[in-house]
């Protein structure tokens, strides 16, 4: 072996090995029985992959059609029809079976053909079809976000695929002004002109209950309702206060993950400049609005001047109470939480903290108007024309632990202190692993029960209704394998410590048998031990710092021995029955974000 360096002897029997500066390799042979967390990780793996395949054969016909009934809305649309495969390629690209992303593929090929033919007869913008160009037509990115989940992360596990490569750059040209029938963004004013956007533009007029709701449908006897309607008059009623979506909102910085994912499949400079040009206007109109993200931001680049110039009108925005139908009670629905994600995008790409930082002091500003009620101190989470109000005992805390996940400064641990997995990340919580995957099991089992219980039909079925038997159960593995952030149903980039590789099968994902578990994060270091529980073959292994690559490993170090690594990923060579623990030094949000395999860089 070229610049090999000679096997170290020692009791446990562990060697390193450096290869060309390319492919630095660990050696570990020493024995090791798998550790009980090891042999649940490996089961986790398999039941979820078992339970994916039942759920696919009765909801998804041979087409990847959902079978289900074609609706429009926010009660029941496109974007729930796909999210129903939630997380399946994330967990491929964590090492499940290539048939989940085989199944998924299929589902997500049927949906776009499914949803274009799809039509509207009532709701105006999509009576040509709800998809455009393989995208939704106009929706807000709470939704929209939810409809792409899976497609955002196909990347991590299948680059090269021509189909996603195309989508990936079409995708991100509607926010970069690539197609003239989509013509979303403002580059004068740095906005995004609506917060209905898509392939065919914004729209540039109040909305109606009939654009949320979708065409008249029969309800009672037939279908049960997510928000709980009960005739379709109560599904209008429940949008009926959703007008004021001229201008744009901090949901819309979720569009920056397309351009992301384009900029790291395709690494065109273009797609970065407009992720930093768009998150740095956000950025900039919250440091000049005190440290409070606006909620409105008028076609004329001006703060609130869509909604009768408060800052904090308009549909989701701080202000934005409107009273449920079917009770008359009142509900506060303030999303503006969901564009530290896109912040944090540009964060991801640059490693400049000064696309969160507003956010840490957003935190800070909101709680610093508690006040005392019968003795109790109590915080506000809305802003209205009297000022701030829906006090609560729990403090602000929107966005406090994907800060502190960034930073891992003491600073911002202070809303994050009950996190079971932060607190085992520093040894205060040794059952974590174990407890959480056999949660994990529960939500498979529950899942696979409920929907072998299922007595819909295609046509009695709305689209969002198998969501909550999807058995995709992958929290745990995400954050004790990969260290990674979980991602929810709007998350469209994965927030990583490491990832892996199967160098023998040259695909993303763990080696099958192979177990991993990250005990320890801190900004600079990792610790994380790799097992082999396949008792017959060898696994090799290739570790990346990050989700896309963006930490550099310094070095690996175990059994005392040390491996300059200097790159962004390395080998581990994996004996039968073997194991051991490595501690990485990192620098991280250090290299620029890339979905190449690391064999293809």
């Amino acid at each position: 072996m070229k610049n090999s360096i000679s096997a170290v002897v020692l009791f446990f029997a562990i060697t390193i090995a450096a290869q060309t500066a390319h492919a630095q390799k660990v050696v570990i042979d020493q024995p090791m029985a798998p550790p009980n967390w090891a042999v649940l990780e490996r089961e986790l793996i398999r039941a979820n992959s078992a339970a994916c395949e039942e759920f696919f054969k009765r909801y998804f016909d041979e087409r990847g059609y959902l079978m289900c009934v074609e609706r429009w809305g926010g009660d029941d649309g496109p974007d729930d029809a796909i999210e129903n495969l939630l997380h399946w390629p994330l967990f491929h690209a964590l090492g499940g079976p290539d048939r989940v992303l085989e199944m998924y593929k299929k589902a997500w090929e049927g949906h776009l053909r499914q949803y274009t033919e799809a039509k509207t007869v009532e709701v105006p913008f999509a009576r040509d079809g709800m998809y455009y160009r393989e995208f939704p037509c106009m929706f807000d990115w709470l939704h929209n976000a939810e409809g792409l989940v899976v497609f955002s992360m196909q990347g991590l596990s299948d680059p090269n695929d021509e189909f996603y490569r195309k989508r990936v750059r079409r995708f991100a040209g509607f926010y970069l002004n690539d197609d003239p029938q989509a013509p979303n963004y403002d580059p004068k004013h740095k906005i995004i002109r609506s917060m209905f956007n898509g392939s065919r533009g914004p729209l540039l007029r109040k909305a109606t209950g009939l654009d949320w709701a979708g065409d008249p449908i029969e309800v009672e006897h037939r279908f049960s309702l997510g928000h709980g309607e009960r005739n379709y008059s109560e599904m209008v009623a429940h949008f009926k206060d959703y007008n004021d979506i001229i201008g744009d909102h901090p949901q819309n910085l979720l569009s920056t993950s397309l351009a992301f994912n384009a900029f790291a499949t395709t690494h065109e400079k273009r797609y970065r400049d407009w992720i930093l040009e768009y998150c740095g206007a956000w950025r900039d109109r919250m440091i000049k609005n005190g440290n409070i993200i606006p909620s409105n931001i008028g076609l004329d680049g001006k703060p609130g001047s869509a909604a009768g110039g408060k800052w904090y009108g308009g549909v989701y925005g701080w202000s934005f109470t409107v009273e449920v139908p079917q009770t008359g009670a009142m509900a506060n629905r303030n999303t503006t939480g969901l564009g530290l994600k896109g912040l944090m995008n540009a964060f991801l790409m640059t490693g400049d903290r000064s696309y969160i930082n507003p956010w840490r002091e957003q935190i800070k500003v909101v709680n610093s108007n508690a006040k005392v009620v019968d003795g109790k101190k109590m915080y506000p989470a809305m802003y209205g024309d009297d000022g701030w109000y829906a006090y609560s005992a729990s403090p602000y805390t929107q966005g406090a632990r994907e800060i502190f996940y960034c930073t891992l400064e003491e600073a911002d641990r202070k809303h994050v202190e009950g996190d079971a997995w932060l607190n085992y990340l520093r040894g205060r919580n040794a059952n974590f692993p174990e407890t959480s995957m056999r949660a994990d099991f529960a939500s498979v089992r529950k899942h696979v029960a409920e929907m072998k219980a299922d007595k819909t039909t295609p046509d009695t079925r709305l689209a969002d209704d198998p969501m909550q038997l999807n058995p995709c159960s992958v929290q745990s593995l995400g954050e004790l394998m990969m260290g990674a952030l979980y991602p929810g149903r709007q998350g469209l980039v994965l927030h990583a410590r490491l990832r892996y590789f199967d160098a023998d099968k040259r695909r993303a994902g763990i080696p099958d048998g192979v177990a991993a578990l990250i005990d320890k994060m801190t900004q600079d270091a990792t610790s994380v031990t790799l097992v082999n529980t396949d008792q017959l073959h060898d696994k090799t292994v290739i570790i990346q710092g990050g989700g896309y690559g963006e930490h550099q490993i310094l070095s690996a170090e175990t059994g005392g021995k040390t491996l300059a690594v200097n790159g962004s990923t390395f080998k581990v060579k994996l004996a039968a029955g073997c194991g051991a623990k490595l501690n990485l030094k990192m620098k991280r949000y250090t290299n620029t974000p890339t979905l190449l395999f690391p064999w293809d860089r």
